[in-house]
């Protein structure tokens, strides 16, 4: 039992070490870029590099102050989610590269709120979990519900800002509003799959590490 117990502390800590790397290389990128580009004398850029920095320091200073630890599944999908939407997308301008890159990212982020509704069942349920199925079972539903209202949630936020600031994040399309939410919603679904067949090894996120 106790050898197990270590061989699972081990897989864990390789899993965050992929992270570590992940998260030093984002850093280094935003330093490079942020150089690079104040050479260039691209004021935009630069700040956008200062941003990605702020943003994940910002990450780890949440962390600290909530006490709350981010499981490698969801840490991993929040850096490259910010690789995604802060470096390809609007540092490097892969808007125009990549076709749909905007759907990508919504789906994106159906899969991270997804995670990050487990996290809160978590917090919420503290170590109290008389039963790893129904708690499973709980755990998952809440998850998907969580992260299809977001994606709800954040089409709403849209929609107000574009009619209070004159901004276009919608395209004035509701064609614009009802993908993003599919999209936001297959990723949650996706997920979801994906924590039932962990929760059926018992090695799901949070429930079972």
């Amino acid at each position: 039992m106790v050898l197990k117990w270590v061989m699972a502390m081990q897989k864990l800590m390789r899993k965050d070490r992929v992270n570590d790397l992940f998260e030093l290389a984002l850093f280094v990128l935003a330093a490079v870029c942020f150089v690079y580009f104040l050479i260039k004398g691209i004021a935009p850029k630069m700040w956008q590099a200062v941003l990605i920095a702020g943003v994940l320091i910002l990450i780890r200073i949440l962390i600290k102050l909530t006490k709350t630890t981010m499981f490698a599944a969801l840490r991993f999908c929040v850096l490259l989610f910010i690789f995604v939407t802060m470096f390809l997308a609007n540092e490097f301008g892969f808007y125009s590269v990549i076709p749909y890159l905007d759907k990508v990212e919504h789906l994106f982020s159906g899969v991270i709120l997804c995670f990050v509704g487990l996290l809160i069942y978590e917090k919420a349920s503290g170590k109290e979990k008389s039963s790893v199925k129904s708690s499973a079972k709980v755990a998952i539903w809440l998850s998907l519900f969580f992260s299809v209202a977001m994606a709800g949630v954040w089409e709403i936020y849209e929609f107000t800002t574009d009619h209070l600031f004159g901004l276009n994040s919608q395209n004035g399309s509701l064609m614009d509003t009802m993908t993003d939410i599919i999209c936001g919603t297959i990723g949650a679904v996706l997920t979801s799959l994906y924590l039932v067949i962990q929760a059926k090894r018992r090695k799901m996120p949070v429930i079972d590490e």
